[in-house]
């Protein structure tokens, strides 16, 4: 049974809801994501640009209504993601099924050349500091001179008494904004596993899971600060790491090549 358009459609609008409580003014954070993109990209004719972990294609969607001239690569291991994605949003991405950071991840996105941009939201924390090293200096060689890393995820600040008070208002925004109301991650995959439409997938997606025992994976989140990120980035290779947005420990950090 292949998916259709409407369950598709029920699915990715579900996850859109259940993903404001994990990413505080979610649709600002992805403006700005888009906003450095098209900054950094002014003047190409055909921007290159590659969403890391893109999950139903929420961030390729924005990005191709945005900047409907460039060309979008988007990445993710998740079977019943990607099947969401190239459903429900065909048209916004080339989706590409790699686990980012094992052998040969980067040869499987087929570039034709060099990438002006990669992006990734709400992903990139559930890397091991490891894999992580090495994926930002495997993106350091596929950007262009000028190119940029722009993710938007949570970066907590180094110590402790800062990262408390971030996380309270966080916490205390996401309540102003009732964005913890509804359903949340496990209750939408518990749910899910429910979806005729989508059982293929959900086999596939539970004989996937070893990334986590072969440590690309973090169990759960990394840990990493925004100071760590930005130390990663620069060791890669990036010129400069720097964040351009932030509320709380949600923030858009940006690395340019």
């Amino acid at each position: 049974m292949g998916l259709s358009m409407g369950t598709a459609e029920l699915w990715v609008e579900r996850w859109e809801r259940q993903q404001r409580r994990y990413a505080i003014d979610r649709e600002e954070r992805f403006t700005v994501i888009a906003d450095v993109v098209q900054h950094v990209t002014e003047g190409q004719d055909r921007p290159l640009v590659v969403d890391l972990g893109c999950g139903p294609g929420s961030l390729a969607a924005r990005l191709a209504d945005r900047l409907p001239h460039a060309e979008v690569v988007a990445a993710d291991m998740d079977p019943v993601l990607l099947e969401l994605a190239r459903t429900h949003h065909a048209s916004a991405a080339r989706y590409v099924d790699t686990v980012i950071g094992e052998d040969g991840w980067t040869e499987a996105l087929a570039l034709d050349r060099p990438l002006d941009a990669a992006v990734s939201t709400t992903a990139l924390h559930y890397f091991s500091q490891d894999t992580l090293r090495q994926t930002y200096t495997q993106l350091a060689a596929l950007l262009r001179p000028g190119g940029a890393l722009i993710n938007g995820d949570h970066l907590p600040p180094d110590c402790t008494a800062p990262a408390a008070i971030a996380a309270h208002v966080a916490n205390r925004r996401a309540e102003r904004q009732q964005a913890c109301s509804g359903e949340d991650w496990e209750s939408w995959w518990t749910a899910v596993a429910d979806e005729p439409e989508l059982a293929a997938s959900l086999a596939e997606r539970r004989a996937r899971h070893s990334a986590l025992a072969n440590g690309l994976l973090a169990d759960g989140d990394n840990g990493l600060t925004l100071s760590d990120h930005a130390e990663l980035l620069r060791q890669a290779g990036f010129a400069h790491a720097f964040p351009v947005w932030q509320v709380g420990h949600s923030c858009v950090l940006v690395g340019i090549r």
